[in-house]
């Protein structure tokens, strides 16, 4: 398939998704698959988490506008998905949900020679970022996180 009609496709789905407040996060067309696998991963542009409701509703008028725009004339199997849960946390929800998991704190060095802190995530103020480390709680100020991210624990 050239980069033409790829492009085309991509194209059409971004208005698709545009009427659903969803956008494309990416599209891969695996022509090396019979029948050829149309694959979208799809979000949503107000940041809230995609259901497989939201996948089935952008399917059908999706399928439609590939079949109306005759840009694929050959069989082909439509993948809708979303972009699954990222290892980094920066919302507030992702901060609840996560709640006692491990989680990996990559610090601003400047005022400390401590790169990284492995705990459980305990709280999150506006302030601060609290973990569990072996029981103990450490309380690590906003101006020294760099990124939390969900790891697992070493001994």
């Amino acid at each position: 398939m050239d980069k033409e009609n790829v492009s085309k496709i991509e194209t059409l789905l971004k208005k698709v998704a545009n009427k659903s407040d969803l956008e494309i996060c990416s599209l891969n067309i695996r022509t090396n698959q019979n029948p050829i696998v149309v694959a979208v991963i799809i979000k949503k542009t107000n940041g809230d988490a995609i259901s497989l409701d939201d996948c089935a509703l952008f399917n059908t008028p999706a399928s439609e506008q590939i079949e109306k725009s005759n840009l694929l004339n050959c069989s082909y199997v439509l993948e809708i998905s979303s972009q699954g849960v990222s290892d980094e946390l920066t919302s507030e929800r992702d901060f609840k949900t996560f709640k006692g998991f491990p989680v990996n704190v990559e610090l601003n060095q400047k005022d400390s020679k401590t790169k990284f802190l492995n705990g459980l995530l305990y709280e999150k103020s506006k302030d601060y970022l609290a973990i569990n480390i072996k029981g103990k709680i450490k309380k690590i100020p906003f101006d020294e996180v760099l990124k939390i991210s969900l790891c697992t624990l070493k001994d």
